[in-house]
């Protein structure tokens, strides 16, 4: 039985690159995507990886997929949390509203995933999370 991972924002860019390596090492992966959903199933329809899309910043939504993907393919064993969104601007011009969006997916969707999966990593006795960041968090 191939081990199950999932990509946040696994379906365009690093995600991508990510899921098919995955793929490409024999685990059966499933991408997040939160925007584009014509780009996703073009992924999708290319590489045979599926794909379901929620907010990772939403905490109710991941562990409600997690739980889903879990049924659907079996315990899930590796999360990559790639997902992100830049909202570019000086201190004097970001709005809290991008500051509060940035951090609820960038951070908070870290915390949402390990909450949604690592429980089941530590029953079974193997998992691995990766977190990936920016080099705009240096900026």
């Amino acid at each position: 039985m191939s081990r199950v991972a999932i990509v946040t924002g696994g379906s365009r860019g690093i995600g991508e690159a990510i899921s098919l390596k995955l793929q490409e090492m024999g685990a059966t992966v499933v991408a997040n995507y939160a925007g584009n959903d014509d780009k996703a199933r073009e992924f999708s329809e290319r590489t045979g990886i599926a794909v379901r899309k929620w907010d990772v910043g939403d905490h109710q939504a991941c562990l409600d997929n997690c739980a889903a993907i879990t049924g659907e393919f079996g315990p899930i064993d590796i999360v990559v949390n790639n997902a992100g969104i830049t909202r570019d601007g000086t201190l004097a011009r970001m709005q809290y509203c991008d500051w509060d969006d940035v951090m609820r997916v960038n951070l908070g969707g870290c915390f949402n995933m390990a909450k949604a999966t690592f429980p089941g990593m530590v029953e079974r006795g193997w998992g691995r999370i990766v977190n990936i960041g920016s080099i705009n968090g240096q900026a």
